[in-house]
Protein backbone atom coordinates (compact mmCIF):
# COMPACT_ATOMS: atom_id res chain seq x y z
CA UNK A 1 0.00 0.00 0.00
CA UNK A 2 1.08 3.53 -0.71
CA UNK A 3 1.81 6.15 1.86
CA UNK A 4 -0.32 9.25 2.14
CA UNK A 5 2.47 11.58 1.08
CA UNK A 6 3.17 9.85 -2.23
CA UNK A 7 2.25 11.98 -5.25
CA UNK A 8 1.58 10.41 -8.65
CA UNK A 9 1.59 12.52 -11.81
CA UNK A 10 -0.51 11.11 -14.65
CA UNK A 11 -0.21 12.38 -18.22
CA UNK A 12 -3.70 11.90 -19.69
CA UNK A 13 -2.53 12.51 -23.27
CA UNK A 14 -3.81 9.58 -25.34
CA UNK A 15 -5.41 7.67 -22.46
CA UNK A 16 -8.98 6.34 -22.51
CA UNK A 17 -11.06 8.29 -19.97
CA UNK A 18 -12.90 5.41 -18.28
CA UNK A 19 -9.97 3.04 -17.92
CA UNK A 20 -7.67 5.82 -16.71
CA UNK A 21 -10.29 7.01 -14.19
CA UNK A 22 -10.76 3.58 -12.66
CA UNK A 23 -7.00 3.18 -12.15
CA UNK A 24 -6.78 6.64 -10.60
CA UNK A 25 -9.73 5.90 -8.28
CA UNK A 26 -7.92 2.79 -6.97
CA UNK A 27 -4.79 4.83 -6.27
CA UNK A 28 -6.77 7.54 -4.50
CA UNK A 29 -8.47 4.98 -2.27
CA UNK A 30 -5.02 3.59 -1.41
CA UNK A 31 -4.00 7.00 -0.06
CA UNK A 32 -2.00 8.43 -2.95
CA UNK A 33 -2.25 12.03 -4.10
CA UNK A 34 -2.88 12.06 -7.87
CA UNK A 35 -2.31 15.00 -10.21
CA UNK A 36 -3.65 14.60 -13.76
CA UNK A 37 -2.01 16.70 -16.49
CA UNK A 38 -3.22 17.32 -20.07
CA UNK A 39 -6.85 16.50 -19.20
CA UNK A 40 -8.13 17.92 -22.48
CA UNK A 41 -6.12 15.31 -24.44
CA UNK A 42 -7.82 12.29 -22.84
CA UNK A 43 -9.68 10.05 -25.30
CA UNK A 44 -13.32 8.97 -25.54
CA UNK A 45 -13.98 5.88 -27.63
CA UNK A 46 -16.95 5.58 -29.92
CA UNK A 47 -18.56 7.52 -32.70
CA UNK A 48 -18.27 11.23 -32.16
CA UNK A 49 -21.77 12.20 -33.31
CA UNK A 50 -23.53 9.68 -31.07
CA UNK A 51 -21.49 10.65 -27.99
CA UNK A 52 -22.18 14.35 -28.59
CA UNK A 53 -25.91 13.64 -29.00
CA UNK A 54 -25.86 11.74 -25.68
CA UNK A 55 -24.10 14.67 -24.02
CA UNK A 56 -26.67 17.16 -25.30
CA UNK A 57 -29.53 15.02 -23.96
CA UNK A 58 -27.73 14.68 -20.62
CA UNK A 59 -27.20 18.44 -20.37
CA UNK A 60 -30.91 19.19 -20.86
CA UNK A 61 -31.90 17.45 -17.60
CA UNK A 62 -33.08 19.69 -14.75
CA UNK A 63 -34.13 23.28 -14.25
CA UNK A 64 -31.49 25.77 -15.44
CA UNK A 65 -31.69 27.93 -12.35
CA UNK A 66 -31.73 25.09 -9.79
CA UNK A 67 -29.59 22.38 -11.33
CA UNK A 68 -28.25 19.83 -11.67
CA UNK A 69 -25.30 21.68 -13.13
CA UNK A 70 -23.04 19.87 -15.58
CA UNK A 71 -19.48 20.86 -16.33
CA UNK A 72 -18.31 21.70 -19.83
CA UNK A 73 -14.61 22.21 -19.13
CA UNK A 74 -12.47 19.14 -19.90
CA UNK A 75 -10.61 19.18 -16.57
CA UNK A 76 -13.82 19.38 -14.57
CA UNK A 77 -15.48 16.68 -16.69
CA UNK A 78 -12.54 14.35 -16.04
CA UNK A 79 -12.55 15.12 -12.32
CA UNK A 80 -16.27 14.32 -12.13
CA UNK A 81 -15.66 11.04 -13.99
CA UNK A 82 -13.12 9.98 -11.37
CA UNK A 83 -15.52 11.07 -8.61
CA UNK A 84 -18.15 8.75 -10.06
CA UNK A 85 -15.80 5.82 -9.51
CA UNK A 86 -15.25 6.65 -5.84
CA UNK A 87 -17.64 5.94 -2.94
CA UNK A 88 -18.06 9.71 -2.69
CA UNK A 89 -20.90 9.72 -0.17
CA UNK A 90 -18.73 7.88 2.36
CA UNK A 91 -15.95 9.59 4.33
CA UNK A 92 -13.19 7.53 2.69
CA UNK A 93 -14.45 8.53 -0.77
CA UNK A 94 -14.58 12.23 0.11
CA UNK A 95 -11.05 12.11 1.52
CA UNK A 96 -9.83 10.29 -1.59
CA UNK A 97 -11.48 12.87 -3.86
CA UNK A 98 -9.70 15.69 -2.01
CA UNK A 99 -6.37 14.11 -2.99
CA UNK A 100 -7.14 14.56 -6.72
CA UNK A 101 -6.09 17.55 -8.82
CA UNK A 102 -6.73 17.88 -12.55
CA UNK A 103 -5.12 20.39 -14.92
CA UNK A 104 -5.45 21.26 -18.58
CA UNK A 105 -2.00 21.34 -20.11
CA UNK A 106 1.08 21.18 -17.92
CA UNK A 107 1.51 24.03 -15.40
CA UNK A 108 5.05 25.35 -14.95
CA UNK A 109 5.36 23.86 -11.46
CA UNK A 110 4.92 20.34 -12.90
CA UNK A 111 7.06 20.69 -16.06
CA UNK A 112 9.97 18.61 -14.75
CA UNK A 113 7.96 15.97 -12.91
CA UNK A 114 8.07 12.33 -13.98
CA UNK A 115 4.61 11.29 -15.27
CA UNK A 116 3.08 7.87 -15.72
CA UNK A 117 0.64 6.47 -18.25
CA UNK A 118 -1.44 3.38 -17.65
CA UNK A 119 -0.71 0.61 -20.14
CA UNK A 120 -4.29 -0.72 -20.02
CA UNK A 121 -5.69 2.73 -20.86
CA UNK A 122 -3.67 3.42 -24.01
CA UNK A 123 -5.83 4.61 -26.91
CA UNK A 124 -3.59 2.73 -29.35
CA UNK A 125 -5.50 -0.41 -28.33
CA UNK A 126 -8.78 1.02 -29.67
CA UNK A 127 -9.98 -0.37 -32.97
CA UNK A 128 -12.92 1.94 -33.56
CA UNK A 129 -13.31 5.71 -33.76
CA UNK A 130 -12.31 8.02 -30.93
CA UNK A 131 -12.05 11.73 -30.10
CA UNK A 132 -10.56 13.91 -27.37
CA UNK A 133 -12.24 15.36 -24.32
CA UNK A 134 -11.51 18.86 -25.65
CA UNK A 135 -13.44 18.12 -28.85
CA UNK A 136 -16.44 16.93 -26.83
CA UNK A 137 -16.25 19.98 -24.56
CA UNK A 138 -16.22 22.37 -27.53
CA UNK A 139 -19.27 20.68 -29.02
CA UNK A 140 -21.31 21.02 -25.82
CA UNK A 141 -20.50 24.66 -25.21
CA UNK A 142 -17.06 25.06 -23.61
CA UNK A 143 -15.44 28.42 -24.32
CA UNK A 144 -11.67 28.13 -24.08
CA UNK A 145 -11.46 31.58 -22.52
CA UNK A 146 -12.95 30.28 -19.22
Amino acid sequence: MSTKSQVTYVNADGLIVGRMSSNIAKRLLNGEHVIILNAEKAIYSGKRKSKIAEAHIFLEVGAPERGPFHYRRPDRMLKKTVRGMLPYHQPKGKMAFKRLKVFMGVPLEFKDKQTIQFEVAQSSKLKGPSFTLAELAKEIGWNQGE
